[in-house]
């Protein structure tokens, strides 16, 4: 069995794919990627806020790959557990009871993420 937690194993998985994505070198797919990530800069709305927004929309479409990626953003960002965790629960009132197995998913990646000295505790 690995050393490495299911975070470090989603993060190399998502370079390895990622990378793959883009050696398909289309024009659409480029720009879409380019798009998302051009959404998370400062704007109107702060990267901190706008990592937050897509934590929560992530949360209630129910997909833990990206809850992965929200979360890392959200610490990188500056955010703190306290902060996340009501954006959390933003996402459960919003998404209702079917969101509950999403956040069990988010408080353990909460927990890998404060191993590793990631996220700010307040």
């Amino acid at each position: 069995m690995s050393d490495k937690n299911r975070l470090e194993l989603f993060r190399e998985k998502r370079a390895e794919q990622n990378k793959k994505v883009m050696d398909l070198d289309h024009l659409g797919i480029k720009r879409f990627f380019n798009m998302d990530t051009n959404t998370y800069r400062d704007g109107a709305l702060s990267t901190q806020t706008k990592e937050l927004l897509g934590l929560v929309a992530s949360s209630v479409l129910r997909c833990n790959d990206c809850i992965d990626y929200h979360l890392e953003q959200c610490a990188k960002a500056g955010s703190t557990k306290a902060e996340i965790v009501d954006a959390l629960n933003v996402a459960l009132i919003v998404g209702g009871s079917i969101v509950i197995p999403h956040l069990r998913h988010a408080a353990d990646t909460l927990d890998f993420l404060e191993e590793e000295g990631t996220l700010k505790t307040d």
